[in-house]
């Protein structure tokens, strides 16, 4: 979610027209311990209400995931609304997933919650229907915005006939992102590895993989590079010829549009917005979340069918043309903006071409 917030501030005119609003990152978490993380968030409600009574803050748009981050944003929204300032709230997790499991008390106060936020922002359909028919928020109120992601800046890698394809997972390493299953579909006899270089690169128990593929016996095959920022990560992507995240759970996942921005093929699982954004065999190639061979089966054919991988590089770029543009992007939200806060930022690169589209 921070790469959210810090793509929608790139986009912005920094020589803004009078009027105009400034997108400002306000940090809830900092990069420490939890104890240190309670400091930042204390730190940043003392900046909203020096910021409400400056008279300078105009609204709060608020990106909520799951677990300790609705909890810590959910501060946020309370204090924004106590100190009258209006917040759009931006979910960009399927938290129904969790909130059926919260015990009643706590989900009566992550309705309560969603109820203060002046209006509610989600990624697609299905987080849509949770958040207006379990969560109870009025459908007026709730918008999809599409996320979106700059132009790629990196010089994208010319791939040779016959050439090794480099195959990259870009994510925190865990079970639920699939980092398992794609060790042990590298293992299979059906895919011919030799023609292949897997690079992990994101953070997590990267000691417990290394080991995984040790004795897998692919640790010749795969690269772990840990975490990498930003600029790495461009670097990374602009090399790649397939990206593979087969998760378990996920919202629209904004590696899978970076890839389509250059031109990287994509094999994905079709959970949370992704099969409702991409399509099966024409921009993407879906696995079922835990099918190993289904992995293997999918890598093997991009390898024995250049035609489809060009395909697949194609249409996911068109798409990315088509809907994922930082522009338009940023447009959408200050159309949200204007809405509750009666302002909005100006795009770094308006186009006129470019319209300010919600989806219903």
């Amino acid at each position: 979610m921070f790469k959210v917030a810090d793509y929608l501030i790139q986009g912005q005119n920094p020589c803004r027209s009078a009027g105009a609003a400034e997108l400002r990152h306000l940090d809830t978490r900092g990069g420490g311990s939890a104890t240190f993380s309670l400091l930042v968030l204390a730190t940043a409600l003392i900046k909203l209400a020096r910021g409400r009574i400056s008279g300078r803050l105009c609204g709060v748009h608020v990106n909520v995931a799951e677990r300790l981050s609705l909890f810590r944003k959910s501060a946020v929204i309370i204090l924004s609304r106590a100190l009258g300032v209006p917040v759009v709230l931006h979910l960009h997790a399927q938290l129904h997933h969790s909130y059926r499991r919260f015990w009643w008390p706590v989900q009566g106060v992550v309705r309560w919650v969603f109820s203060l936020a002046s209006g509610c922002v989600v990624l697609g359909a299905n987080a849509q229907h949770f958040v207006i028919n379990e969560l109870g928020v009025p459908p007026d109120r709730v918008d999809i915005v599409l996320n979106g992601v700059p132009e790629p800046v990196e010089v994208r890698r010319t791939r040779r006939m016959g050439s090794v394809q480099r195959v990259l997972f870009l994510g925190n390493l865990s079970k639920l992102k699939g980092v398992s299953d794609l060790l042990e579909a590298l293992a299979a006899p059906e895919l011919d590895t030799s023609r292949l270089e897997v690079i992990f690169a994101g953070g997590g128990d990267i000691p417990v993989y290394r080991a995984l593929a040790k004795d897998l016996q692919v640790d010749g095959v795969v690269r772990f590079r840990g975490w990498v920022d930003q600029h790495e990560a461009a670097q990374l992507m602009a090399c790649a010829d397939v990206l593979v995240l087969p998760s378990y759970v996920e919202g629209l996942p904004l590696v899978i549009l970076e890839a389509l921005a250059n031109g990287v093929a994509v094999v994905c699982s079709p959970v949370g917005e992704i099969p409702s954004i991409l399509t099966d065999g024409v921009n993407a190639c879906f696995v079922r979340p835990g099918d190993v061979r289904g992995i293997a089966a999918c890598l093997q054919r991009l390898l024995e069918q250049p035609a489809l991988m060009e395909s697949l590089e194609k249409n996911g770029r068109a798409l990315y043309d088509e809907k994922f543009s930082l522009t338009r992007f940023f447009r959408s939200v200050a159309f949200i903006h204007r809405r509750y806060f009666g302002a909005a930022g100006e795009p770094l690169h308006p186009d006129p071409n470019v319209a300010a589209t919600q989806e219903t």
